[in-house]
């Protein structure tokens, strides 16, 4: 998947499950947590909704490539197929 697809989708799960936020605020440099108030139910609404709408699945011990926006981004680029 590239970059742009990935980027989509992201800010598509963001959409679903915080209403709240600008596309503005998804800059690749935003951490989840301190920056965008993601909490921990929250992210795992993400994870799943992109195992969802891109067959990334992120197993646990890959979390930590998920805390900025970018890192998102990019985890999910590189592992769709």
């Amino acid at each position: 998947m590239n970059i742009d697809l990935a980027r989509t989708a992201v800010e598509n799960a963001f959409a679903e499950v915080a209403p709240d936020l600008a596309r503005d605020d998804l800059g690749d440099t935003a951490r989840l947590r301190q920056d965008l108030e993601i909490d921990s139910f929250d992210f795992l609404r993400l994870v799943q909704l992109i195992a969802d709408s891109t067959g990334v699945e992120t197993p646990e011990q890959d979390y930590h490539h998920l805390d900025t926006v970018g890192g998102f981004v990019d985890y999910v680029a590189a592992h769709a197929k």
